[in-house]
């Protein structure tokens, strides 16, 4: 399965630790990252700069379903479930 195009919601629903080219801190659950375009894609693609998580996640028929909300949906209810406890 390939990624929907301009859907970003792998860029914007988990939250990264490591590194980002621009946010050193990474960055929190359900915040846009700085390296997608304007037209959410990833400016890091294919890039040795782009973290190991964003590469490791694949696209999947129960992750993306039929709509980027769907997409963003799925993504933000797993990022709540695997949150560590505060």
């Amino acid at each position: 399965m390939d990624c929907r195009l301009h859907c970003a919601a792998c860029c914007i629903a988990p939250s990264i630790s490591s590194p980002i080219p621009g946010m050193p801190q990474g960055k929190p659950a359900g915040v846009r990252c700085v390296q997608l375009s304007a037209d959410n894609l990833c400016l890091l693609f294919g890039r040795p700069e782009r973290p190991a998580v964003c590469s490791g996640l694949q696209p999947s028929a129960e992750m993306c379903g039929e709509s980027n909300s769907h997409a963003l949906a799925w993504l933000t209810l797993l990022e709540e479930k695997t949150a560590p406890e505060a």
